[in-house]
C-alpha cells in the first residue's frame, strides 16, 4: 500500500483529504501539523483510513528543550492511540521509559506500535543496519522502520538486503533509502514484501529528499499488473438480504404456530423458498406483502396433529434434520422426506443414532437415485429421501455434536411439543451460535428451552463459542407456539464476501447487519480485525448503534489464524483472504467441510492450488501461505485467471467472485446458478461494485 504523509496541514485540511478518497493511507506528522489534543483525538476516531501516527522528538526540539519535546510527542502520540490510531511510530532512539509507555498503550488500545530508525548522513554497513533492525522488533516494533541516506545503488542494495535478514517477517519491514540514489528503492520495498511505502501529495509537500508524489506511486505499483488492469472494489449501501438461518427457522416457527405471524424483512431465496413450501405442506397459510413481509398464519400444531404422507425440502440441508425431529412430533404416522440437487448425494451424519435416541427409526427409500461412489466410512449414514417412523419419545439423551448443529435444532424445535419434558447433552458441540439462534426464534415464538454451557477456565474466562466442551438443553414439554411479528435480520455469511473483498480491493458499506447478532458468521469481523483490515461501523437512521453501516476498507494485512468450526460456511471466502495476507494463515474446521454442498475442503483446495497459491490440508487444519495484493502486482503473482468450477455450491461462487478482483486475468465460473440457493442478488450486487 501507499502510504501519503502529511504534513504543515490544518484540522479542516486532513480532514478533507481522508474524506476525499485521494489516499488509501496516511501518515499524520504530529511534529509539523498544529493540531490541539482535542483535534487529534476528533482527527483519528473518525476515519476509516488507516492513519500513522507519527510525532519526531528531534522535530519539535527546533523550538523546544528535549525534556519538553519527549513530553509533547508522548502526550501526543497517546492521545492518537487512545483515539483510535492503526500505528503509532516511535523513533528507537526515546528514552526507555516513554517507550514502554507508548507500548502499553498500543497493546491497550491495539494499535500497531512502528520502531523506527532514520539516518539523514549514510547508509549504515550491513551488520550495523541488521542489528538496528534487531534492536526495533527487541524494544516492541510490531513493524520495524528502517531509513537510510543513498548515494549509490550499492547503499540502497544493501538496506533492501534486510528484506532477505527478516525472511518471513519480511512484511513487518519498511526498509527503503532517502534521496535522488534511493528513489527507486522507495518502489522495490514493496516487491519485497514491504506492508506499506510512503509517498507525498505533491513534489513540493515531500517529507524527505527522493519521495515520490503518491499520484506517481500509484502509477508505477499498476504499470506492473500487466495487460489485465485490477479494478478497485467499492461497494456502496449494500444492503444484504435476510439471514436464511433466521428466515428458515422463523418460517417454520411460524407455520407451527396458533395465529397469524408477521415476519418482516424477508427476502427470497432457494433454501427460505422451501421453507416456505414445508410452512404449506405443513397446512399453514403464507402470503408475501409489499416490503418483504411475510403473513403466516400458523396450524396450532399438537402432537400427531397431521397425516402428512410426503414431504419435500427443497436443497436445504438444514431444512432436512429441522423437519426430520418436527415431522416426527407433530405427523401422526410414518412420513416421507424428499429433496432435489446436491442434499441427494449429502449424507446425513450421525441422524440414525440421534433420533433413534428419542425412539424414531429412519429407513432409507427403495427408490434411493444413484449417488456415484459412497466412501467406506459414510455407508451407513442416511441419505434423503428416507422415510420417518415415529413418533419421537421425550427423555433424556447424550448426543455427540461433532456433524453439527442442524439436527439438534430440529429436537429444540420438536420437544417442547410433547407432553413430557426432556434434556439434551451434547458433548463435542459444534455450530453452537445456531443452536442459540434456534433458541432466540422460538423464545420469540413463546417457546422457552434453558440451556448451560460448559468447558474449562479458559472458557469460563473468556466465553468463547470454540473452547465450550459441551452444551446441555433443558426442554419443558407441553409448550405451544404462539404467533410472532419481528423483523428478521440480515444475512452475515452473504455479506462476508463483500467485506472480504473491500478488505482486499477497495472499501465496501453494507447495511441491514445487526452486530450483537447470534449468526456464526458475524466471526467474520474479528478474522477481518485480526487480519488488519480497517473497520467501522456508524450508527443507523433510527440510532442504534448496533445496526447501522458497516465500513470496511482496505489496509496492510497480516496472516491470521482462525478457528471456524462453529462458521464452516465462511471458509471459502476466508480462504481467499489469507491468499492476500503476507505469510501463513491456518483455518481449523477442515473436517465440517466435507458434507457440505460440496466436498468444500477439496474445492478450496483445487481452487487455490490451480490459482497458484500454496496450501496444504493436516488433520483438520487448512495452511495457506498468503501474499499481499501489492506484492502479488509487482512480482507478477497475481491469481491464475481462467475456467474454474463451482462445484454447483454457493459459497464457492462468493469466493471465486472475490478472487477473480486479484487475477491476471478473467476467472470463468461454470455454474454461477447455485447461489440462488441463498443469494440471488449476489452476482448482480457484486459486479456493480465498482
Amino acid at each position: 500500500m501507499i502510504c501519503t504523509s502529511l504534513q504543515h496541514k490544518s484540522f479542516d485540511e486532513i480532514e478533507s483529504l481522508l474524506e476525499s478518497g485521494k489516499v488509501e493511507m496516511a501518515e499524520i506528522r504530529l511534529d509539523r501539523c498544529s493540531l490541539s489534543i482535542e483535534e487529534i483525538q476528533e482527527l483519528f476516531s473518525f476515519s476509516d483510513v488507516p492513519l500513522i501516527a507519527t510525532c519526531r522528538i528531534d522535530e519539535m526540539m527546533k523550538s523546544i528543550s528535549r525534556r519538553e519535546a519527549e513530553a509533547l510527542s508522548e502526550q501526543r502520540l497517546v492521545a492518537a492511540v487512545e483515539a483510535g490510531a492503526k500505528y503509532a511510530d516511535l523513533e528507537i532512539e526515546a528514552p526507555a521509559p516513554m517507550g514502554k509507555r507508548i507500548r502499553r498503550a498500543c497493546s491497550e488500545f491495539g494499535t500497531i506500535l512502528i520502531r523506527s530508525s532514520h539516518d539523514f548522513r549514510s547508509t549504515p554497513p550491513a551488520a550495523t543496519l541488521r542489528s538496528i533492525y534487531d534492536r526495533c522488533r527487541a524494544f516492541g516494533g510490531e513493524i520495524a522502520k528502517i531509513v537510510v541516506s543513498a548515494t549509490s545503488w550499492s547503499d540502497c542494495e544493501r538496506v533492501l538486503d534486510l528484506y532477505q535478514y527478516a525472511g518471513e517477517a519480511a512484511s513487518t519491514l519498511v526498509a527503503f533509502a532517502m534521496g535522488e540514489a534511493g528513489r527507486k528503492s522507495r518502489l522495490d520495498c514493496l516487491s519485497l514484501g514491504s506492508p506499506f511505502t510512503y509517498a507525498s501529495l505533491s513534489a513540493s509537500e515531500a517529507t524527505a529528499p527522493g519521495q515520490w508524489t503518491t499520484a506517481a506511486m500509484i502509477s508505477a505499483v499498476e504499470s506492473y499488473s500487466g495487460a489485465f488492469p485490477l479494478k478497485r472494489f467499492e461497494g456502496k449501501d449494500l444492503i444484504m438480504p435476510a439471514s436464511k438461518s433466521f428466515a428458515q427457522r422463523a418460517v417454520i416457527a411460524a407455520a407451527l404456530a396458533e395465529g397469524t405471524s408477521r415476519l418482516e424483512g424477508y427476502s427470497p431465496c432457494g433454501d427460505n423458498e422451501s421453507a416456505i413450501a414445508v410452512a404449506k405442506a405443513l397446512g399453514a397459510e403464507v402470503e408475501l406483502a409489499d416490503g418483504g413481509t411475510l403473513l403466516i398464519k400458523g396450524i396450532g400444531a399438537t402432537p400427531g396433529c397431521l397425516s402428512l404422507s410426503e414431504i419435500n425440502t427443497g436443497e436445504s440441508g438444514f431444512l432436512t434434520r429441522l423437519m426430520i425431529p418436527v415431522l416426527s412430533a407433530v405427523n401422526g404416522g410414518p412420513v416421507r422426506i424428499n429433496g432435489e440437487k446436491t442434499l441427494l448425494k449429502r449424507p446425513l451424519a450421525g441422524a440414525h443414532d440421534i433420533m433413534a435416541s428419542f425412539g424414531v427409526r429412519l429407513i432409507p427409500s427403495a427408490d434411493t437415485p444413484d449417488r456415484g461412489i459412497v466412501p467406506e466410512s459414510r455407508k451407513s449414514d442416511c441419505f434423503v429421501p428416507l422415510t420417518l417412523n415415529g413418533p419421537i419419545i421425550p427423555g433424556k439423551a447424550e448426543i455427540d455434536g461433532k456433524e453439527g448443529s442442524q439436527l439438534i435444532s430440529g429436537l429444540l424445535t420438536a420437544l417442547p411439543l410433547m407432553d413430557e419434558k426432556s434434556t439434551i447433552y451434547v458433548e463435542n458441540p459444534r455450530s453452537i451460535p445456531y443452536m442459540f439462534i434456534t433458541l432466540d426464534v422460538l423464545k420469540k415464538f413463546g417457546v422457552m428451552v434453558g440451556s448451560e454451557m460448559e468447558g474449562d477456565e479458559d472458557f469460563v474466562e473468556n466465553q468463547n463459542w470454540s473452547l465450550c466442551s459441551g452444551v446441555t438443553f433443558k426442554i419443558k414439554g407441553g409448550q405451544r407456539f404462539k404467533a410472532a411479528d419481528f423483523r428478521i435480520e440480515g444475512d452475515w455469511s452473504g455479506a462476508a464476501a463483500f467485506l472480504v473483498a473491500g478488505a482486499i480491493f477497495g472499501s465496501v458499506e453494507v447495511e441491514g447487519l445487526d452486530t450483537t447478532s447470534l449468526q456464526a458468521d458475524i466471526s467474520i469481523m474479528d478474522i477481518l480485525l485480526e487480519a488488519g483490515a480497517s473497520m467501522s461501523q456508524t450508527e443507523s437512521h433510527d440510532g442504534n448503534p448496533a445496526t447501522g453501516p458497516i465500513h470496511v476498507r482496505k489496509a496492510p494485512l497480516s496472516p491470521f489464524d482462525a478457528d471456524l468450526n462453529n462458521c464452516p460456511d465462511l471458509f471459502p471466502v476466508v480462504s481467499v483472504l489469507a491468499a492476500f495476507c503476507p505469510g501463513d494463515s491456518h483455518l481449523l474446521g477442515v473436517n465440517r467441510l466435507r458434507h457440505k454442498e460440496t466436498d468444500r475442503a477439496a474445492a478450496i483446495v483445487e481452487m487455490l492450488s490451480e490459482m497458484g497459491v500454496p496450501v496444504a490440508v493436516e488433520d483438520d487444519m487448512m495452511a495457506i501461505k498468503g501474499m499481499s495484493l501489492t506484492q502479488r502486482i509487482m512480482t507478477g503473482n497475481l491469481l491464475i485467471g481462467g475456467k474454474y468450477t463451482s462445484w454447483k455450491d454457493h459459497r464457492m461462487v462468493m469466493a471465486l467472485k472475490v478472487a477473480s478482483l486479484g487475477a491476471d486475468g478473467p476467472i470463468e465460473i461454470d455454474d454461477t446458478e447455485c447461489v440462488s440457493k441463498s443469494f440471488p442478488r449476489f452476482i448482480e450486487m457484486f459486479d456493480n461494485a465498482f
